[in-house]
Parts: C-alpha cells; structure tokens; sequence
C-alpha cells in the first residue's frame, strides 16, 4: 500500500499539480532536497512546488524502480524537464538526470520526501556554480529552512 500512495505522489508531481501533490502530503510534510535542505509544511511546499514549476513547467520523474519496507519507499529513475527564462521553452534547456527518492507514508499521506539526485545539469543551464543560496534562506550566513521557493533545488 506504501508504493501505491508514493506512486500517486509521483503522479502528482507528473501532473505539475500543487494542489494535487499537497494534498499527498501530511499537515507538518517534511521535504528534504539533493543538498540536504528541510522545508516543512503541507502549505510552504505547495508554494515550493509552484515556484519549481514556474521554473521547470514540464518537470516529470520516471520511476524505473520501487522498493518498499513498511512505511518507507524508496524509488529509481531519473528527472527530467526544460528550464524556463519565462518564455517558450526551448530545446537546449532541457536536461535530465538519474535520480532517486526516499518516500515515508503515514496513513495515506505523504509525511517526507528525500530527493537524491545531481543538479548539475540544471546547474550548467541556468549559467550558475551552485543555487542561490541566499535566494532561500532567510539568513544565507546559517544553515535554515527555505522560505519562499523550496523545492527550486529539488528534481
């Protein structure tokens, strides 16, 4: 029963549904990002996922792969979509990557999801060395939880 209602997340993200994926997510979701990065909350993750949407309209994960012990799933496949400057998007934006998620269902919600994945090619495409870290946290000089675009780091 825990794969399917990963496998529904994953669908919701597939969709670019904010709506849909939070309401996959339990009230106090933690999501945790490729860099280690924590946002907590159902309502600031709906926001993150709206802002990575923005950014990767037609972001999509490929499951190749589930493994599931009790409450905790875990699932292979890759990343993928186009970046977007806010126009068309365009051919030479569009990367993937391999990656995996580490998904723990309480009940029939989703309570955290863990992204592994490289962010490099995004990284190359937006012309940047690494995300804007200050963009994210409110004090970029200590380690906190991302406020306004939270999942902007997670494919």
């Amino acid at each position: 029963m825990s794969a399917s209602i990963a496998h529904a997340f994953v669908n919701a993200i597939n969709h670019q549904s904010p709506e849909e994926i939070a309401s996959l997510m339990t009230e106090d979701h933690v999501f945790i990002d490729s860099l280690g990065m924590r946002v907590t909350g159902r309502e600031q993750m709906k926001q993150g996922w709206q802002g990575y949407f923005s950014m990767v309209p037609d972001y999509t994960i490929t499951v190749d792969e589930t493994f599931a012990d009790g409450s905790v799933v875990v699932m292979l496949g890759a990343a993928q979509g186009t970046y977007s400057s806010g126009g068309p998007l365009k051919p030479e934006n569009r990367w993937q990557t391999p990656a995996a998620w580490r998904a723990v269902v309480r009940g029939s919600l989703i309570a955290e999801w863990r992204v592994y994945a490289d962010n490099e090619p995004i990284r190359q495409i937006v012309g940047q060395a690494s995300w804007p870290v200050s963009s994210i946290r409110p004090n970029s000089a200590a380690p906190a939880e991302p406020r306004t675009n939270p999942a902007h780091a997670a494919p």
